[in-house]
């Protein structure tokens, strides 16, 4: 871990490298491609919540995005093996991320922070609510009784997550996001104008129109394409469940100070 409690760009780039939130990360070139394949195909459970229309039938552009916008390898000869998420794409999605935080701080704009990915990046989204709360923020409650997936919709911590059989569960799906968004507008509280999140959750709120913030691995390259069409705001490569979890603390730090939330 860095010394300082926020590293420089340089610090930070060489400890994503290190952890392998970046650089040469865990998940295999053949997953990577399987999920291109699969989100060609029209698959929607690799849409992430996005509509992708026809817009994307050839695998090789869908490579060609994620080579430019994640930093993976750009050969399509390269099929198994190593494959690499770019650390200062990272960085850079860090940056686009803070600049939508501080506005929403100095703005005490309405937010919702989610994730399907609890195991991973709960702290990082947790640290991010209570920081937007403590500026003033106007954060989303989650109505009660939601259910989704055969699940329940549960907030901890300020952010929404995916319960089922009183576990937190890893999810892609839109539809917990989807329930909370309809359910406000049924109860006639005002959408939340910016959404920090990841997966499906990231995915359905774009989808609604609403300015997103997404953390999204090599392999799921939804939210990489969503962000090149310009439904996304910002995407963030990464390696979405490193060994450990306080791996992604001094790049929550950074993004959190490069947002004036520090």
């Amino acid at each position: 871990m860095p010394t300082a409690p926020v590293p420089t760009r340089p610090e930070l780039i060489e400890h994503l490298i290190r952890t392998r939130i970046a650089g040469d990360v865990a998940t295999p070139r053949e997953n990577n491609l399987a999920h291109y394949r699969e989100l060609a195909n029209g698959n929607p459970y690799y849409w992430l919540g996005l509509e992708l229309g026809d817009r994307w039938t050839d695998e090789q552009d869908v490579l060609a995005v994620m080579a430019e916008r994640c930093g993976v390898d750009e050969d399509p000869g390269h099929r198994h093996g190593q494959d690499t998420i770019d650390a200062d794409l990272t960085a850079d999605g860090l940056d686009r991320a803070a600049t939508l935080l501080r506005k929403a701080a100095a703005g005490r704009r309405r937010v919702l922070v989610a994730t399907g990915h609890p195991g991973g990046l709960l702290d990082v989204h947790a640290r991010t609510a209570a920081a937007l709360a403590a500026a003033g923020c106007d954060m989303v409650a989650v109505p009660l009784g939601l259910t989704a997936d055969e699940g329940v919709v549960a907030q901890l911590a300020g952010v929404a997550m995916y319960e089922r059989g009183a576990s937190l569960w890893h999810t892609h799906s839109p539809r917990p996001m989807a329930e909370i968004l309809d359910a406000l507008e049924r109860a006639g509280e005002a959408p939340p104008e910016l959404v920090v999140a990841d997966h499906g959750w990231a995915g359905c709120a774009a989808q609604y129109g609403i300015d997103t913030i997404g953390y999204a691995d090599c392999n799921d390259p939804a939210l990489f394409l969503g962000e090149a069409e310009g439904t996304l705001s910002v995407c963030v490569p990464l390696d979405d469940h490193v060994e450990n979890p306080r791996f992604y603390e001094p790049m929550t730090a950074y993004l959190l100070d490069a947002a004036g939330l520090g």
